[in-house]
């Protein structure tokens, strides 16, 4: 059973009303959050989870990549562009090179207002990608959008 959305003082009234709509939708659309903040990975899953996502996370690309032979399943990648051991762009190309990854969709996430790195998404083959801090809202509909 998927759990209520969190109460609407915390999220407000119109991110509720999307959860809701969405997380009988979205059940089974595995997401792989990628992202050396745990801060970061932590917000996301905590929003997706309460949308109807099933979460993996990962520290980093190289980790990520490792997870992916577990969870063979995951319907969408969000991922920092800027991590250490393998960054998003390694991951991309790593992801290109094994053809049971290579159709998985994957949304960069960036530094607010940095236009070299939503180019550098682009470039390696990022479906979208979002300026952190990200509004749930927004993170939710991307993620619904863009999931296979």
């Amino acid at each position: 059973m998927i759990p209520e959305p969190l109460s609407i003082g915390l999220l407000g009234p119109a991110v509720h009303k999307q959860l809701k709509q969405m997380r009988w939708e979205q059940m089974g659309k595995k997401i792989l959050i990628v992202d050396d903040s745990k801060t970061i990975r932590q917000q996301a899953s905590f929003f997706l989870s309460r949308g109807g996502f099933p979460v993996v996370e990962a520290e980093n690309g190289q980790v990520a990549l490792q997870k992916l032979l577990v969870h063979p399943d995951v319907s969408l990648i969000l991922s920092d562009i800027d991590m250490p051991v393998m960054a998003g762009k390694e991951l991309l190309e790593q992801l290109q090179k094994n053809p049971a990854n290579a159709l998985i969709p994957v949304i960069m996430l960036t530094a607010e207002g940095a236009k070299d790195q939503i180019e550098l998404a682009r470039k390696c083959g990022a479906k979208g990608w979002l300026a952190k801090p990200f509004k749930p809202e927004i993170l939710i509909a991307a993620i619904s959008k863009i999931a296979r």
